[in-house]
Parts: structure tokens; C-alpha cells; sequence
């Protein structure tokens, strides 16, 4: 097995077909898993000239705890100028919850086994 094949063992199934792991740290009892959007043009803008324009403002989304630590995502998404229009494009992810913090896989799983009440 490759070191990909093992973290997408760990991540959100599909992320790393988009995104590359930077770094992780373990800090304050919980892991942070820092990626990168790589440079794949969104499939609605195939074949229009693009330019990357670096990354948005990081985001922090809450994913499964690893060995009982919290685990935290920390995302930073790719934008790209479109030459045609002169505007900035990106692509459009499902990646959080909606109301939440936290990727939709894991906030399904907390609605499955009823873990959003209070104990």
C-alpha cells in the first residue's frame, strides 16, 4: 500500500482525489489534518483557460475523532481567474454539513446513533 491508500483509510472518502495532505499536528489533545486543493480544474470549466490565483481564507471543519482525539480539518480551497470572464471561479463542494462544522459523513453518523442529544 501506497501512503494514499492509508489516509484515505483516515479521511473523507474522495478527498484526496482533490486535495493533498500538507502537514498534520497533535495539538490541545486533538489532531489537525492540514490540506491543499491541488491544481484540477472543476469539470464545468474543462477547457477554459484558467488561471490559479492561489487559496481561500482556510476553513475548519470537525471530522471523526482518531484514537480518542478530536480531529479537525484544516482546508484551504483553490480559486482560479477565469480568463474568458476576468472572474474568479471555484469548485463547488458538499464537503460540510449544513449548520455544522463538521463533514457530512460524520454528521450522519452522529444523526444515526442519535449522539446530537445531550447526555
Amino acid at each position: 500500500m501506497e501512503e494514499k491508500d492509508y489516509l484515505s483509510l483516515l479521511l473523507p472518502k474522495g478527498l484526496l482525489e482533490f486535495f493533498k495532505v500538507t502537514s498534520a499536528t497533535l495539538k490541545d489533545n486533538a489532531y489537525h489534518i492540514y490540506l491543499e486543493e491541488l491544481n484540477i480544474h472543476p469539470e464545468h470549466l474543462q477547457g477554459v483557460k484558467l488561471t490559479s490565483k492561489g487559496f481561500f481564507e482556510e476553513v475548519t471543519i470537525q471530522d471523526f475523532p482518531l484514537r480518542g482525539k478530536a480531529c479537525f480539518l484544516k482546508i484551504k480551497r483553490r480559486k482560479w481567474l477565469n480568463e474568458e470572464t476576468g472572474k474568479n471561479v471555484s469548485r463547488d463542494w458538499n464537503l460540510v454539513a449544513n449548520g455544522t462544522r463538521m463533514t457530512q459523513e460524520f454528521a450522519l453518523f452522529l444523526k444515526r446513533n442519535d449522539w446530537t442529544r445531550p447526555l
